[in-house]
């Protein structure tokens, strides 16, 4: 799929590849979802389908704080307070902490009700706003909701595809 240059583009970008990434997640079995064998996002760690989602919440969460903040005209730290970009996989880890507790189902949920807010935010914002206005250093705002929504939910899918071979 083509990166989104326009807020329809961008809707049908993050409803697909969801979609998608579904259709992998729900022949997953609670047990197995626990298992830490796909690689992590930290060079040399190990992560669960669990955190998985974790990181996709996260990631989905921190869209929508920025957007908020944004809104509201508060100063954004981005990518969160307390991380730089070139602290990437110690953010990962925080998110995998930050939904240890929940399990399986309840992550789904979450991402659900996570994706489902998001595409709420784009809904409600101009097309303009999304691709027409730089957002965020020389980035618009559709690109960053783009790069941390519709693609990570395509390389999760492929994730947990090459996983799935790896069981067979």
């Amino acid at each position: 799929m083509a990166v989104p240059v326009s807020k329809h583009e961008l809707q049908i970008a993050i409803q697909t590849n969801y979609n998608t990434l579904l259709k992998e997640i729900i022949s997953i079995s609670s047990d197995s979802a626990m298992q830490k064998e796909l690689e992590g996002h930290s060079k040399g760690t190990m992560m669960s389908i669990n955190n998985l989602l974790a990181y996709l919440i996260g990631w989905g969460e921190l869209v929508l704080k920025w957007n908020r903040k944004k809104d509201n005209n508060e100063p954004v730290d981005f990518p969160d307070t307390g991380y730089k970009w070139n602290e990437l996989g110690k953010l990962a880890m925080k998110f995998y902490k930050d939904y240890e507790q929940d399990d399986f189902m309840t992550l789904q949920e979450k991402l659900d009700k996570t994706v489902r807010e998001i595409l709420t935010v784009i809904d409600k914002k101009s097309n303009n706003e999304l691709y027409e206005t730089t957002w965020y250093e020389k980035w618009t705002m559709g690109r960053m909701i783009q790069f941390n929504t519709a693609s990570p939910y395509n390389n999760a899918r492929g994730r947990i595809r090459k996983w799935k071979k790896q069981k067979e």
